[in-house]
């Protein structure tokens, strides 16, 4: 499957907080900034945090039920590959790094299976990754 890459720009209201979760815990390579963005290769995507101030929007969190869990919404992510799913899954377990969602496999046995995870970032901005052993089963219904 050959995609385009999307371009994600995300609100943050601690620029430097938001910075330093994007570059050393997920070690994504920053591109260009300024004093009010950055730029990331955000797994081949380009994903823009903006600073931004905190709303009342974002202290008030929605969730939608979703195979016994209370799934954050919105949410934004990628569908890695299963083992790069895997090493960040553990990436993120050795750095203490809290979940919404423990890494876990959803819908097992069912058409869909996948593993998830979802975190917040230090600005509440809910992130999901996910991976199928089949990346055919993505859009199956």
């Amino acid at each position: 499957m050959s995609l385009q890459p999307f371009h994600l720009a995300i609100p943050v209201h601690d620029l430097a907080a938001a910075r330093r979760f994007y570059g050393e815990v997920f070690g994504l390579a920053e591109g260009r900034s300024s004093a009010q963005w950055v730029d990331f290769d955000f797994f081949g995507h380009q994903l823009v945090i903006h600073q931004h101030p905190k709303t009342a929007a974002q202290e008030q969190a929605h969730t939608n039920p979703v195979d016994g869990h209370d799934v954050p919404v919105p949410h934004f992510g990628v569908v890695l590959q299963w083992e790069q799913w895997e090493a960040l899954a553990e990436r993120l377990r050795s750095l203490g790094t809290p979940f919404v969602i423990e890494p876990y496999v959803r819908f097992k046995g069912q058409v869909g299976e996948q593993a998830t995870m979802f975190l917040l970032d230090p600005c509440g901005n809910a992130l999901e990754f996910k991976a199928f052993k089949d990346i055919g089963q993505l859009f199956a219904k």
